[in-house]
């Protein structure tokens, strides 16, 4: 019975791939009623801490946005960019890793995808280079993100282990950047140069590749002051979470939980956007970012749901079969988020889904969170939205998606970051945990 079980799950979340975006949500929930309703098993425990966390910050985000405080960022790395062309395949991905670090998501690479496709082309370097490992660097910053919903979970699930939230980050701030370094050390050799693809020649003769320039953005008044409080919000999250640690202790007994803190400091943070800038608070809700991060909540209501149903199920069957392999080669942990996180689309799903579950059969923790990183193969199936952007954006033709599926340009440098994330994980995590 176990294995008819487990191909509905498998069943499910291959419709929800097919159907794309948001669907992989509406297909988890269709999962959870045919795995309680017609084979019997009871529903599984809904991540509702971690949807509640992802609506709160795309709130503050979408209303940084509308008051212009993304426009701002874009041109402040667009400005980066520029005064470093020649470099732009190790820059790159350093602007969408902060980026995306900062804002919790990596919807936000969407905004610097053309300035890096742009700058790229008009100092003749192949596009896909910086656009691979920019794509991967923003996919990969999730769990080094101190306000994302993979983050704050997952630190949540570790406390009682002995690593806390702070001491997560310490692990995967270093881990991740410099992986994402190694990550485009290797983008660089990729591709034969823009000068001899032919193409790009092609194209070029048929006159489809434009030079767009320097065009200036036109940044409103209220950008800066939204980004400020932003920012002042998430070192608040950071503050308080540090305040509350068992490590640090200045909070013995708080009031308030620290997912509760980040949620009220996020609501918090768009209600000071809203009234100190004076922007119309009915648009936040059609604001790009707002309609991403709502889908997101969707994807990781249903697809949580349905792994934690299967899994809660047959704990004692799974912990049977995976805890001595996990024993001995501690690494298929990272294998198996790999090849997880490329079906669920999401670090949030994949973490609920299944580090409870690892973490229950004995899992280290050091293991646990050097594999956090592998929660980020959303590159390998060519259809996430930030990889076919970068398809779309690059005129020239050289990010482009082969007919065998995985030879695209993103799929090598995303490995060679995971890989490296990984290893440097139980490095860094040797020294700190």
């Amino acid at each position: 019975m176990i294995a008819v079980q487990l191909l509905v799950v498998l069943l499910f979340i291959y419709l929800g791939a097919r159907i794309g975006g948001i669907g992989i949500g509406f297909a988890g929930g269709a999962g959870v009623l045919v795995l309680t309703m017609i084979l019997g098993l009871d529903a599984g425990s809904i991540p509702i801490d971690v949807i509640l966390i992802i609506m709160s910050v795309i709130t503050a985000i979408a209303a940084m946005q509308v008051a212009g405080g993304m426009d701002w960022l874009v041109d402040l790395a667009e400005k980066f960019l520029r005064k470093n062309p020649k470099h732009i395949t190790f820059y790159a991905p350093i602007v969408t890793y902060f980026m995306t670090m900062l804002a919790g998501t990596g919807h936000t690479a969407f905004s610097t995808l053309p300035v890096i496709a742009e700058v790229a082309k008009e100092q003749g370097v192949r596009p896909s280079r910086p656009l691979s490992i920019a794509v991967v660097a923003s996919q990969i910053a999730i769990t080094a993100s101190p306000i994302s919903a993979a983050v704050v979970f997952f630190s949540g699930i570790l406390e009682p282990l002995g690593v806390d939230y702070l001491t997560l980050l310490a692990v995967c701030i270093p881990s991740t950047f410099l992986a994402c370094m190694v990550g485009a050390f290797v983008a660089n050799f990729l591709g034969c140069e823009l000068k001899d693809d032919p193409v790009y020649q092609e194209r070029l003769e048929k006159g489809l590749i434009k030079m767009n320039g320097t065009g200036k953005r036109e940044i409103l008044p209220t950008a800066k002051a939204s980004v400020y409080i932003f920012c002042v919000a998430i070192v608040a999250v950071v503050a308080y979470a540090t305040m509350i640690s068992g490590s640090v202790g200045l909070i013995e007994n708080p009031t308030i939980g620290r997912n509760e803190a980040i949620m009220a400091l996020m609501l918090t943070a768009a209600a000071a956007i809203v009234t100190f800038t004076k922007i119309d608070a009915s648009k936040i809700a059609n604001a790009a970012t707002f309609k991403s991060g709502m889908s997101a909540c969707v994807c990781v209501l249903g697809v949580a749901w349905l792994g934690d149903t299967f899994v809660s199920s047959h704990i004692g069957e799974i912990k049977e079969f995976s805890a001595e392999i996990l024993a001995q080669y501690p690494w298929m942990l990272a294998v198996v988020l790999f090849f997880a996180s490329m079906l669920l689309y999401s670090q949030g799903a994949t973490t609920t889904a299944l580090m409870p579950a690892a973490l229950a059969i004995g899992v280290a923790p050091i293991t646990a969170v050097a594999s956090f990183a592998a929660v980020s193969a959303l590159f390998v199936l060519p259809t996430y939205p930030t990889l076919l952007a970068a398809v779309e954006m690059d005129d020239t033709g050289s990010t482009r998606i082969g007919n065998l599926v995985f030879n695209h340009p993103f799929f090598i440098p995303g490995v060679a970051t995971i890989s490296t994330s990984v290893a440097l994980g139980f490095v860094f995590g040797g020294i700190i945990l």
